[in-house]
């Protein structure tokens, strides 16, 4: 062997970031699928922002601005009718929801880092997946009158 090839570096594992078409692709494990969700959820809670100002802002400014507010979701407004606006603020109650309970199990895992595993991470993200669904079914049935 020459000396040129015996004092050559290994040649390292290349890894490269995965484009948006290949993420339908990507095998999304628990773990990843609850923490890219969190961002995603903190992303519609920021473009959502003046939404919600707006909501506020609205239902407590008079009683005539109540009313306006009251009919937005059951009669409709900008000529989008009530259901397609309860079914941003549901949309917005997931993302508050998902995002603050994720946020809970980050802080956790990084707080107590010694104690993280992959099992761990995989439970807890079916944890959160769980119980951001099951609030947000219940907060749901309420926005659309079903209690």
């Amino acid at each position: 062997m020459s000396e040129t090839t015996a004092s050559a570096p290994k040649k390292r594992p290349e890894f490269r970031n995965i484009d948006g078409a290949s993420l339908i692709s990507y095998r999304w494990p628990l773990a990843s699928l609850a923490s890219g969700m969190h961002r995603v959820s903190g992303a519609i809670m920021f473009f959502l922002l003046p939404f919600v100002i707006w909501m506020f802002d609205t239902s407590i400014s008079s009683e005539i601005s109540f009313a306006r507010f009251t009919a937005a979701f059951n009669v409709g407004m900008l000529g989008i009718p009530g259901f397609l606006w309860k079914l941003v603020v549901l949309g917005l109650i997931w993302a508050s929801l998902h995002h603050f309970i994720a946020g809970l199990r980050h802080l956790w895992m990084d707080t107590h880092h010694h104690h993280v595993s992959k099992d761990f991470g995989r439970q807890t993200a079916a944890v959160v997946l769980g119980l951001t669904l099951s609030l947000t079914v219940i907060l749901g049935a309420k926005l659309f009158g079903l209690y």
